[in-house]
């Protein structure tokens, strides 16, 4: 991986973000383009592609990235009434930079499914 990413420039400070929380292996900052009152990125230091990219070697800053969810979850106040955490994978997944980040989203109730397109069979 030779090519910076966004968020590599943002974890390096050589572009400007609002950054939440920031601890040795993993940065949350609120999303430029939020789709809820609360929309932050929570991401690795250490870059990982895509989903396909976690490994056994790299399986413990996926579980932080949750654990700093949960915090923040608390920290803002709105662990008990619920939140969304959603990572996409590629291009069909919706995946934009390819450096894995949950996108956390709260503040107001969450629909589901996400999206009411028309459902394509799989199986």
């Amino acid at each position: 991986m030779t090519d910076s990413t966004i968020f590599d420039k943002i974890i390096n400070k050589e572009i400007p973000a609002e950054i939440i929380y920031e601890d040795e292996h993993t940065l949350a900052f609120k999303d430029i383009n939020p789709q809820a009152p609360f929309h932050v990125l929570v991401i690795p230091k250490q870059r990982i592609a895509t989903i396909n990219d976690v490994n056994e070697d790299n399986a413990h800053l996926v579980g932080n990235l949750y654990v700093v969810a949960a915090k923040l979850a608390k920290q803002h106040g709105f662990a008990e009434d619920g939140y969304r955490v959603v990572m996409n994978c590629n291009e069909h997944g919706g995946q934009t930079v390819y450096h894995i980040h949950l996108h956390m989203l709260a503040g107001q109730a969450m629909g589901w499914p996400p999206y009411q397109n028309k459902k394509k069979e799989l199986f």
